[in-house]
């Protein structure tokens, strides 16, 4: 795999044990920067998806654009990174699935009816891309051996259904986690940089190093 290249994050190191067995590298907020870059890339090279991720008014912002499935998508989020907002777009300039989760975790679609369905989901998961990873890893800040279940609200790009299901994230090392979704018997081991991105996936995704003229996403 070639060397990757993207922009830091502004970032501080928490000098607690917990911190330090855990070695992913904490955020300062507010951050004034477009600050996060990264390009994956499916394992078979059927989908290629640029991923940016920058502070904005209160929160972050985080933009994926997958070639080869035909979709660019908005993810919305609070400080803390718990979703506010999902907007995925296809052949329209407006969204062809909009999705809003308020403070109570309850959830709905924008211009439409609540979903009770997916009251107790936290993120969004796309089969498409790897980004629920990043997203998790970050909340959950398990330490080596640690094991936890996330609800997340799970779309199908090509139908544009949404369906809860869980994700089990156990941190195997430092750098290694292993998740399962056992609802569509999915299982995979993947590795991560000290920002929690992750590089490698066998059979899923992998990161690569972005063209020298790779244009920004955000603005």
């Amino acid at each position: 795999m070639g060397s990757v290249t993207s922009s830091s994050l502004p970032t501080e190191r928490n000098t607690s044990a917990r911190a330090s067995s855990s070695a992913i590298t904490r955020w300062t907020v507010p951050v004034t920067e477009s600050v996060l870059h990264v390009q994956w890339q499916s394992w078979d090279n059927s989908t290629d998806e640029q991923f940016a991720l920058r502070w904005d008014n209160g929160g972050w912002v985080a933009e994926g654009s997958v070639s080869g499935a035909n979709v660019h998508y908005v993810l919305r989020l609070g400080e803390n990174l718990d979703l506010r907002q999902f907007l995925l777009f296809r052949d329209l300039d407006e969204p062809d699935l909009w999705l809003v989760r308020d403070s109570t975790g309850r959830w709905g679609e924008m211009n439409g009816g609540e979903r009770q369905d997916l009251l107790g989901c936290g993120p969004v998961s796309l089969g498409c891309s790897p980004s629920a990873t990043l997203i998790a890893i970050r909340s959950l800040d398990l330490e080596v051996g640690g094991r936890a279940e996330l609800m997340a609200a799970t779309v199908d790009t090509e139908t544009l259904s949404v369906v809860p299901a869980a994700h089990v994230f156990t941190r195997l090392d430092t750098h290694r986690w292993h998740l399962e979704v056992g609802q569509f018997g999915f299982s995979t081991v993947f590795d991560v940089d000290d920002e929690g991105v992750l590089i490698q996936s066998p059979g899923w995704f992998r990161r690569v190093a972005p063209p020298p003229e790779w244009p920004t996403l955000l603005p």
